[in-house]
């Protein structure tokens, strides 16, 4: 198993981001069969103030790069995932259209 963590800001208005908190609390069942049949086994989000932080447990086999391939073929993921982006912002060095940055393991006790 691998794990990633990966980094995304919200738009800093507090009626915004419990919008954005509200569409999690009931993720759409489309979005967690995305989500799991990509071969994640665990995810959660953290937030503090706008700033997000994704923790994603994943099978060995797992690819950022397939994932992508599905999403782009799921219509409701897509749908989604353009309605997220009202409440996303790139992070400063993010590509064109890039939402979730990779963040780099610096440290880490035990395991």
């Amino acid at each position: 198993m691998k794990r990633y963590v990966l980094a995304l800001d919200l738009v800093d208005q507090p009626d915004l981001i419990e919008e954005y908190e509200a569409y999690h609390r009931s993720v759409w069942p489309e979005i967690q069969d995305s989500i799991v049949n990509a071969g994640i086994h665990h995810m959660a989000i953290y937030r503090y103030g706008h700033r997000l932080m994704m923790l994603m447990d994943v099978s060995d086999d797992f690819s950022f790069e397939q994932k992508a391939k599905a999403d782009g073929n799921n219509e409701r993921v897509q749908e989604w995932e353009q309605l997220m982006w009202k409440y996303q912002v790139a992070l400063p060095g993010a590509k064109p259209g890039e939402k979730w940055v990779l963040m780099d393991k610096i440290f880490e006790l035990g395991g």
